[in-house]
């Protein structure tokens, strides 16, 4: 069934058109990957679909009643109280959602707030956190929570795997086996695992390829090799054309109109070809050689108040290794490599560094960056030149290799997007030897053609390399050994990359304490299939549940109410103790009783569905 159809779209922000004459039809149970240069519009079109953004030609044809959900790369929340108020403020205002076909039922409405709680204990999230006090993975978290409980019949998912550890990505993969979406991600495993369908946004079009990302990759280099003997061949015969019209006053007694034409024709389409957009130049200076031995950490312990981050590590990195950190959100994986490069010190044990170690340090935060500062300044203070591996190029130039044109020089940093800081910091990091690269999380916020051309970059470095980052094939093209934190302050080495740490390390059934310990998000007493069919008494306790939730919001409502009178200050200090007692005990049972209606509710659903089924 066809869920929407979007036909000769037109789009353009200044000179250049984003799409240009642009289609694509969308059935449901499609999930695609949308690929493509930063910059070219994949974020554009989805709000579009959203209806954010209005076309400047062209239609979309929707379903009716189609519900859509939108996760930005960057969520915001509403102000309120706790996460789950938060969130639930952000789907009844239509933040992320379009329309919604139960938003006035109070039965789906409580089913949605129900399935609300449950995402998020299942993403790691505390339903009564701070909003405010979140991070942007937080955000992210909490942003696709609501999406899978308002469960839309269109997803519309920009950069979700950014800010995730490599747990809550697998999750989420899990999670969106069965949805119809569209996703913009540079994670390549993701897309592989995820992706029925690949749409690629190339100079305004949109060209669609059966299959996942390894599919598409063969597939689209046959094209680009056709396409580039097509345009040559073109360009050949334009020349001959344009040679022949200026031969002088003998081709002009021979020359006719048809051929005159058909040159003019020739000049148009030349002009209106766009070209594919460049790729970022990368080039690394390893600059001297260091010691063999880069650093040695002998029995290091690191803890912040009670949490165990490093406990007796010992380990030596030597000239050439090339180490992958991996590990869940928190463990410590910037904490140890700050550990390694003697910037923290530990607690207890010793850490020694080796000679002649030049460091190179990409910080994910990109704190090395001066927001005030121009793009020409961040990259050579004081100077307009810069020198790497022994040849010597002009700022503009060396800024032009990543993409980078003269008039966004004088830029401030603080108008770049994020992943134009990303080329910067990387840019700035290259212009400089070092032989001891240390990269934390590089690869956000990088189309899939300069991730490509990092790791290229990066297998040809012949330095030291310590590298943080949840994208899967990364790892695997570039580390030789990967450290991996297994909870409880205890680190393990292994040979090889992500897919050899998966294959070597302890199988679920037998290493099931540190399976737990890696994938905290993971409530896996929810993740179970539920088989039994409900009791009797079951069955009358999920039907009376939404009554009973109600009539506690009632009194919370009342409560709440008359605690913001102005004369409630005049009121006894005991009924003040009362009061705020009682509104604890209210949430505490809402959430109780919500988390029983998720159980019951998801049991009944799946027994309904197997039985019908």
């Amino acid at each position: 069934m066809s869920l929407l159809t979007i036909v000769d779209a037109e789009l353009a922000y200044g000179l250049q058109p984003l799409l240009d004459r642009a289609s694509l039809t969308v059935q449901s149970g499609d999930r695609i990957g949308l690929i493509g240069r930063n910059g070219t519009g994949k974020s554009s079109l989805l709000n579009v679909i959203a209806g954010r953004i209005t076309l400047d030609d062209g239609e979309v044809k929707k379903k009716d009643s189609l519900s859509i959900a939108l996760v930005e790369q960057e969520p915001t929340l509403p102000p309120a109280p706790t996460l789950r108020a938060s969130l639930t403020l952000r789907g009844q205002i239509g933040t992320d959602a379009g329309t919604h076909a139960d938003a006035h039922d109070d039965r789906e409405r409580w089913r949605v707030e129900a399935r609300l709680i449950e995402y998020l204990h299942r993403l790691g999230l505390d339903e009564a956190a701070d909003p405010a006090g979140l991070s942007g993975g937080e955000r992210k978290r909490g942003a696709l929570a609501l999406a899978f409980a308002l469960a839309p019949d269109l997803m519309l998912l920009d950069e979700p795997t950014n800010h995730l550890d490599i747990d809550g990505i697998t999750l989420l993969e899990d999670l969106l086996a069965k949805r119809t979406l569209i996703v913009i991600t540079h994670d390549r495993a993701f897309l592989d695992r995820v992706a029925t369908r690949i749409v690629e946004l190339d100079r305004g079009l949109l060209r669609s390829y059966p299959g996942n990302y390894s599919a598409w990759e063969g597939r689209r280099a046959v094209e680009l090799t056709a396409e580039r003997t097509a345009a040559r061949k073109f360009d050949k015969f334009w020349q001959q054309e344009e040679t022949w019209i200026r031969r002088g006053i003998e081709a002009r007694r021979t020359r006719n109109a048809g051929r005159v034409a058909r040159l003019e024709r020739l000049r148009n389409a030349r002009t209106a070809r766009r070209e594919r957009l460049g790729n970022v130049k990368l080039s690394l200076d390893a600059g001297e050689r260091s010691g063999k031995l880069v650093a040695e950490l002998t029995d290091v312990t690191k803890r912040f108040d009670e949490t165990l981050i490093v406990d007796g590590w010992s380990m030596r990195i030597l000239r050439g290794d090339r180490i992958g950190l991996i590990g869940p959100n928190g463990a410590g994986k910037t904490t140890l490599l700050k550990l390694m490069l003697g910037t923290l010190a530990p607690d207890s044990g010793t850490v020694r560094a080796g000679t002649n170690v030049q460091p190179a340090y990409f910080d994910q935060m990109r704190a090395a960056l001066d927001p005030e500062a121009t793009v020409a300044e961040t990259i050579s203070p004081g100077s307009d030149w810069v020198e790497i591996g022994g040849e010597r190029k002009h700022v503009m130039t060396y800024l032009g290799d990543f993409l980078f044109p003269p008039q966004r020089a004088e830029a401030p940093v603080k108008t770049l997007s994020g992943g134009e800081r990303n080329r910067l910091l990387l840019a700035r990091l290259f212009a400089r030897p070092a032989n001891l690269l240390v990269l934390d999380e590089p690869t956000n916020d990088l189309d899939i053609e300069s991730l490509e051309l990092l790791e290229a970059t990066l297998q040809e470095y012949s330095g030291t390399l310590l590298l943080v980052s949840h994208d899967r094939a990364f790892l695997d093209n570039v580390v030789t050994q990967t450290l991996v934190a297994e909870g409880d302050g205890t680190w393990r080495e292994y040979v090889g990359g992500y897919s050899d740490w998966v294959q070597q390390r302890q199988p679920p059934e037998t290493g099931a304490a540190s399976a737990t310990r890696l994938r905290p998000a993971l409530d896996t007493t929810r993740a179970r299939a539920p088989t039994a069919r409900l009791s009797y008494k079951e069955q009358r306790a999920l039907a009376a549940l939404p009554v009973e939730i109600e009539s506690l919001e009632t009194e919370q409502r009342e409560i709440t109410q008359r605690m913001s009178l102005a004369g409630y200050h005049q009121t006894s200090v005991d009924q003040m103790k009362s009061d705020r007692q009682r509104v604890a005990h209210i949430e505490h049972e809402i959430a109780s009783k919500f988390e029983l209606w998720s159980a019951l509710d998801l049991r009944d659903r799946t027994v309904q569905g197997r039985s019908s089924s």
